[in-house]
């Protein structure tokens, strides 16, 4: 009899369980698969609408601070207004006095020049009681600079004039300088504003990449939505923020 040879099985399941298929392969190698493309837009969408309604509430801040700070430089800017009417009705004043004073002036040099002292006296003590009741500190102190530099107008003191409308200028310099500050805060605000534009954008782009069923189209769509939302957010860094914001009672509720 012929011994018959018996032929080693071979388990071609196991072989064919070892071989993984193309796609398996093709996903090991990529990095960036479609699941998880999915997974990273999910949280990137989240990011940037969180990125996204914070430039908004710090615009709208800004928005808020600039109106304040307009609606102050408005008020400032009237008070200075108030301020230099009253400097200049207390220059025209202490005008009239002086044209008044100077002819007891002209009295008393005449009567040092006849050499009357009691007229001197008398002359002397209607000087100084007109004053006291009739100048101010300003007319008042260009007298004394008058008579300590031999001048004869004590308008001619260097700065007078500017003497009567100093409160009104310190007005006006803060409304300027409050109208500076709202301007600014306006800029900031149009600033956020392009971030929120920016941060939309991006939300468009992470929204429409699924749509495209070509895996490469995929990866352009999101990555230019990667680049808007780090350009956004390095341009938001570079923005200051409003003013106190740092500091924690910029938080709490004002009664």
């Amino acid at each position: 009899m012929e011994s018959k040879k018996i032929k080693p099985a071979i388990n071609e399941s196991s072989d064919q369980s070892s071989v993984l298929p193309d796609n398996a392969i093709k996903d090991r190698k990529t990095i960036l698969t479609p699941k998880r493309l999915e997974t990273v837009i999910a949280i990137l969408l989240g990011i940037t609408t969180l990125l996204s309604a914070w430039a908004s509430w710090i615009g709208h801040l800004h928005g808020g601070i600039q109106s304040i700070n307009f609606t102050k430089s408005n008020s400032m800017a009237s008070q200075g207004t108030a301020e230099y009417n009253l400097g200049m009705q207390l220059y025209l004043a202490d005008y009239m006095s002086w044209n008044t004073a100077k002819d007891y002036y002209y009295e008393l040099e005449q009567a040092k020049i006849d050499g009357n002292q009691k007229k001197i006296d008398l002359i002397s003590k209607k000087i100084k009681s007109f004053e006291d009741q009739n100048t101010s500190e300003i007319l008042s102190e260009g007298i004394k600079w008058m008579e300590e530099n031999n001048e004869d107008n004590p308008f001619n003191m260097p700065g007078m004039a500017e003497k009567y409308f100093e409160t009104a200028q310190k007005d006006y310099d803060k409304s300027q300088e409050l109208l500076e500050e709202g301007e600014l805060d306006n800029s900031k605000g149009d600033s956020y504003l392009l971030v929120t534009v920016i941060y939309s954008l991006t939300l468009f782009l992470l929204g429409i990449v699924n749509t495209f069923k070509d895996m490469k189209n995929k990866k352009v769509v999101f990555l230019i939505a990667v680049v808007f939302l780090v350009c956004g957010f390095i341009y938001m860094c570079t923005i200051p923020l409003p003013t106190g914001f740092e500091n924690m009672n910029f938080f709490e509720f004002k009664k």
